[in-house]
């Protein structure tokens, strides 16, 4: 065992010293905020600080939720940074084809068009930031460009449009769209311009936009050959390991449940209060998304009623999002508290308050930043009053920063009740011992790595606050998260005297270690174009191959997982915990593993990053891996308050079945098909043209978009369904009534 932790300290202690040494050449090599943007012939296109206030604009209005900038965003509006350049380019084409030739660059023969996009490359790539004055220096058309460009996205973002699920008045002063569109002109800059003795643009060349020379850098090709060697290689070691492998005997169930006289703590019944808000909130984040998903093909109005004057587009998505990971979050917390009692068998004095008082603060956290969202999107608060109070403008972590510090104050509240409560047992030398540190230390790392979603602030360079973004969304979700369910499951089979404590200590351990070994510098797959130095897109192409590697053989684990399920009559009385949890492990190789390496590999994410291969692989991972696992955990607490009594378990069949079915026809008769005509049109004609309306809004993506609700109407089933089992087991409808008993005594209340 001791070997073990070794082995787990010196992943996590290697890979963030890497994570971190990277982090400092992103803060180096990021591309330059200039202080002013100047013509040859002397006008002031941009102004000091009008880049900056124009980042604050574009997130105060919902930012990452209307289109995307760099790849990172919603789906229905256009990524700003690749149609700002793709417009840029061809008015400066135009503008020349018209002075020397009379006509649009289009109607050109090929060699004067060649010549035309030869002199288009040299202005666009040519870096003319001067690090002394801080000064870009551009050719007076690029300027026109800009007033070009400032004219249609004034027209957009003032009066609306519906293809793009933009609302008339999302922003209307004309200095913030000035500054909103400095914004996005720094963006496609970026995107376009050499790195200072180099080739390549800050951006790797990202987007695909051939009109620039904006094409796949060596690096992209051959960093993703690598990858997929690594990929390989680890599978084969694995697989090789696996092969090897010594199994113990296997631990026969004991003849009554271990559990069934299992008196639940005052704590324990404080905590199914957080299920019930679970139950509430899958129900409404159901609905916003299929309202959100909706926008998609009628942008602004939902079956002709014009829904976005009260709830807009990016509100809606905002909302759906952030709902998902309240819920996923408090099963997750509610669960970890419910189970604390069990591991040292005992209860911390003033446990109860702790918990009510945890449950009063996220109230007040989620229905605070939900209306906060709202308010910052329909322009009732300042971008200042915005950023603390209102909408961040960053996908994942969209709420403000008061609400963001009060969830943390309740995440270290969730740490000081979790570690009291497994206090004793980590004081009591036994077996079991090792697998309660793990937990501790899982814990430690939920509550406390929420904290880089708070080193940025108003100003803060896009590239950092990406780099700090993804340590909550991929390290604190994707991650510690991991780490905490493995460690509960394997405590919950053990509690059950399933399996021997020294080997579920021993698996939890190495499955932690395994999975955090790619995953911490993982993290960097999502950096490859966000104004990242190529070392990040050679470490981040190659570990996350790495993460992959266990969840291709992670059907060892899950059909385990069934084998112990069906051993006695008691043990069936938690097999749909067990069911929940397996169906985890299936996602987790489809959804993570499969439709997440689809994308992760450079060259195949240079073309897809932002098209629907994103939200194919978000959804199916998201929902698919925690958002099962948070029912199961769930389930399993619920489960253990009344073991002896039987489940009424049809509706939740039907909710098991429904869920998975859905979820799987939405990806493949929907999202799948999508996200791979975007990527042909990407690579065909460039990434502007895959988000583009006139592609988006053809006659076949409008009818595949629409076959999403096949998937939708049977995932949203099974949800409903599982609700109301939540709730019959309150009201006693979920029981079978014993003969001796009534209603009010099989059922759980809070």
């Amino acid at each position: 065992m001791r070997r073990l932790w070794w082995a787990f300290a010196a992943v996590v202690v290697g890979s963030f010293l890497v994570l971190g040494w990277i982090g400092t050449r992103i803060y180096q090599e990021m591309p330059p905020i200039p202080d002013r943007v100047v013509t040859t012939d002397g006008r002031e296109l941009i102004g000091p600080g009008e880049i900056a206030a124009g980042q604050n604009v574009w997130q105060t209005m919902g930012g990452m939720q209307v289109g995307s900038v760099w790849g990172h965003g919603s789906y229905v509006a256009p990524d700003w940074t690749a149609d700002w350049l793709h417009r840029e380019a061809v008015f400066m084409l135009d503008k020349w084809a018209a002075a020397e030739f009379g006509k649009p660059h289009d109607e050109l023969g090929p060699e004067d068009k060649a010549r035309l996009e030869a002199r288009l490359t040299t202005a666009m790539r040519a870096n003319t930031h001067d690090p002394a004055t801080g000064a870009i220096t551009i050719d007076p058309a690029r300027a026109e460009a800009f007033d070009a460009n400032l004219a249609h996205y004034s027209e957009i973002f003032s009066e609306g449009h519906a293809p793009y699920a933009i609302p008339a008045g999302a922003v209307s002063d004309p200095d913030r769209l000035r500054k909103m569109s400095a914004f996005f002109w720094w963006t496609a800059w970026s995107a376009a311009a050499n790195r200072p003795g180099d080739y390549v643009s800050y951006t790797n060349n990202w987007p695909h936009e051939p009109l620039v020379g904006n094409r796949p850098t060596g690096d992209n090709v051959v960093w993703t050959g690598v990858s997929i060697i690594m990929l390989l290689a680890g599978i084969s070691a694995m697989a090789w390991w696996l092969a090897t492998r010594k199994e113990g005997e296997p631990m026969p169930a004991p003849e009554d449940d271990p559990l069934g006289a299992w008196d639940a703590t005052p704590s324990q019944r404080a905590t199914i209060k957080y299920f019930w808000v679970v139950a509430a909130l899958i129900l409404v984040q159901m609905a916003l998304g299929v309202v959100t998903a909706h926008y998609g093909v009628e942008g602004d109005a939902f079956y002709g009623f014009p829904l976005s004057k009260y709830l807009p587009y990016s509100v809606s998505r905002t909302w759906h999002v952030q709902m998902g990971l309240f819920w996923i979050a408090t099963a997750w917390l509610g669960a970890g508290l419910f189970i604390g009692p069990m591991v040292s068998d005992r209860e911390p004095k003033g446990q109860r308050l702790g918990v009510n008082v945890l449950f009063g603060a996220l109230l007040v956290v989620v229905v605070g930043s939900l209306a906060g969202e709202w308010l910052s999107v329909q322009n009732h608060l300042s971008d200042e009053v915005s950023f603390y109070l209102g909408h961040q403008g960053y996908e994942y972590v969209e709420l403000g920063r008061v609400w963001q510090i009060g969830l943390m104050v309740g995440l270290a509240l969730w740490l000081f009740l979790m570690l009291r409560s497994l206090w004793p047992a980590l004081r009591t030398p036994n077996e079991a011992r090792s697998l309660v540190w793990l937990l501790a230390v899982a814990t430690g790392a939920i509550a406390l790595f929420y904290g880089a979603g708070l080193t940025w602030g108003r100003h803060t360079h896009l590239s950092m606050v990406e780099y700090w973004r993804w340590w909550v969304v991929h390290l604190w979700v994707e991650g510690f998260f991991e780490v905490f369910a493995t460690t509960v499951i394997a405590f919950v089979f053990m509690r059950l005297r399933l399996i021997r404590p020294g080997v579920a200590a021993g698996a939890a351990l190495l499955s932690a270690t395994i999975f955090l070994s790619g995953g911490i510098i993982g993290t960097l797959h999502h950096l490859y174009f966000s104004g990242t130095p190529t070392v990040a897109l050679a470490w981040g192409s190659v570990f996350s191959a790495l993460e992959v590697v266990p969840l291709t053989l992670i059907a060892f684990d899950a059909t385990e997982d069934l084998r112990r399920s069906r051993q006695t009559e008691w043990v069936r009385r938690y097999r749909w915990p067990v069911y929940f949890f397996v169906s985890v492990a299936f996602w987790n190789m489809v959804g993570a593993g499969l439709f997440g390496f689809m994308i992760n590999p450079p060259i195949a994410l240079y073309y897809m990053q932002g098209l629907n291969t994103t939200p194919l692989h978000g959804h199916a991972a998201l929902f698919g891996v925690y958002g099962m696992l948070g029912m199961g955990l769930m389930l399993m607490c619920l489960r253990v308050l009344r073991p002896s009594i039987p489940w009424r378990e049809g509706l939740l069949s039907f909710s098991f079945w429904s869920l998975n079915i859905g979820l799987f026809a939405m990806c493949v008769l929907s999202l799948l098909p999508v996200g791979l005509l975007q990527t042909w049109a990407s690579v065909e004609h460039g990434y502007w043209y895959a988000r583009s309306s006139e592609f988006m809004q053809t006659d076949l993506m409008q009818t595949l978009r629409w076959l999403r609700v096949i998937g939708d109407t049977i995932f949203f089933a099974g949800a409903v369904g599982f609700v109301v089992f939540i709730a019959g087991l309150r009201f006693g409808f979920s029981f079978q009534q014993p003969s001796e008993g009534s209603r009010s005594e099989v059922k759980i209340g809070a």
